[in-house]
């Protein structure tokens, strides 16, 4: 038999109830077929100054009882960004009531466009945020920048109306004006995609000239713009073509990054109750918290189908399918697991419901975007950096 459809009043009844998660579990396999190379991010050198044989994020881990060599490819971290965006195309595209503050760079950048809370690192937190004006005052000192800086686990009730995504992705307060004893929201929705039981390969590349240009030639490049440059007829210079991007490039091979074949990816995805249940409104009676609750429940049921059906595109040489159909399930207090049908329609409609039951219960919900304007010295700060990378400087 068909499991149904989940509803706003099954959705209320799991989120009051005992039911632990909602979960996703998907096997996958490279868009080629099994077998193929996918390339996982690579990370520099880390804090724990060991040598490492590859530059991926590698570890083991227990798997039906053994230990599972397993590298990751998508983090935590990079999964809630993409959920967030796909929940701004949804409100862009297709009138998601979301709330949302953006930093419009418009008249001054205009090639930045608008930054939103979805799209900063650390949400409403980010610098981005901290270094624009509301209303020509800056945006911590303003009224709304207040509440959100005082807004906490306990009262939740500022970040739920201006900035829901925060109570599901997780946000640190690290850089306000409590510096390190900010307030921290945690993760109620974690995604990962891992690789496992993989083997590294090797990366090659070189480069032909159809110019033919000899390696020996000597030029003259000027630091200060480089398509500048001239032909060193001293030959005394030891600046080589091969700066400006001509002549060949001898084979290389890199065997630290040079990607991965994999038995299979698991991607994992959860979306904790009780990480929900913790967070508290102020002075809101059961019903108005249980709706809130319940909303930001179908909040993360909505981007989790959103993110899925973009599908597993994360970078060059890394698409992945699944290996059949992906499907939610309910997990509850004993470990029982029942099936959690939602298609992207579905998960709209009920997410819908919940905001009109929301509404109901009197909780507050942002309909206007907020907009911030840059603050000049942050807008100095990025054309100093473009004028710098144009001129070749670095970009970190």
């Amino acid at each position: 038999m068909t499991a149904p459809t989940p509803t706003v009043d099954s959705l209320h009844a799991a989120v009051t109830g005992d039911v632990v998660a909602f979960r996703l579990r998907a096997r996958l396999q490279p868009a080629g077929g099994p077998g193929d190379k996918v390339f996982p991010p690579t990370y520099a050198t880390g804090q724990d100054d060991r040598d490492h044989e590859t530059k991926y994020a590698t570890e083991e881990r227990m798997i039906d009882g053994r230990r599972v060599p397993s590298v990751l490819l998508d983090s935590v971290a990079s999964q809630a960004n993409r959920m967030e965006l796909a929940l701004l195309r949804a409100r862009e595209r297709d009138g998601l009531s979301l709330p949302l503050i953006a930093v419009d760079f418009g008249p001054t950048l205009p090639e930045l466009g608008r930054i939103s809370a979805l799209e900063a690192p650390h949400r409403v937190y980010d610098a981005i945020l901290r270094d624009a004006t509301l209303d020509g005052t800056a945006f911590r000192a303003s009224e709304l920048g207040r509440r959100l800086t005082d807004a906490s686990p306990s009262d939740a009730r500022a970040m739920l109306e201006h900035c829901p995504t925060a109570l599901l992705f997780g946000a640190w307060d690290s850089t306000g004006p409590r510096g390190g004893r900010g307030h921290k929201f945690q993760r109620a929705l974690v995604s990962e995609v891992v690789g496992i039981d993989f083997a590294t390969g090797t990366k090659v590349g070189s480069r032909i000239d159809p110019l033919q240009i000899s390696a020996s030639v000597r030029l003259s490049i000027p630091k200060e713009d480089s398509d500048a440059w001239t032909v060193d007829a001293t030959g005394k210079s030891k600046q080589r073509p091969s700066e400006v991007n001509h002549s060949n490039i001898a084979p290389t091979r890199d065997g630290e990054a040079g990607g991965v074949t994999l038995d299979h990816a698991l991607h994992t995805a959860v979306l904790s109750l009780p990480a929900l249940r913790r967070l508290r409104f102020g002075n809101w009676d059961d019903a108005r918290s249980d709706a809130a609750r319940t909303l930001l429940a179908a909040l993360g049921l909505l981007a989790l189908v959103l993110q899925r059906r973009v599908g597993y595109d994360f970078r060059s040489r890394c698409t992945l399918v699944p290996e059949g159909p992906v499907a939610l399930e309910q997990v509850g207090a004993d470990g029982s697991r029942d099936p959690l049908p939602l298609s992207v329609a579905e998960a709209r409609a009920l997410f819908d419901a919940a905001l009109a039951r929301a509404r109901e219960q009197g909780v507050p919900w942002a309909e206007d975007e907020v907009v911030l304007r840059p603050m000049p010295k942050l807008v100095q700060l990025v054309e100093a950096s473009q004028q710098l990378m144009a001129a070749g400087g670095p970009a970190d």
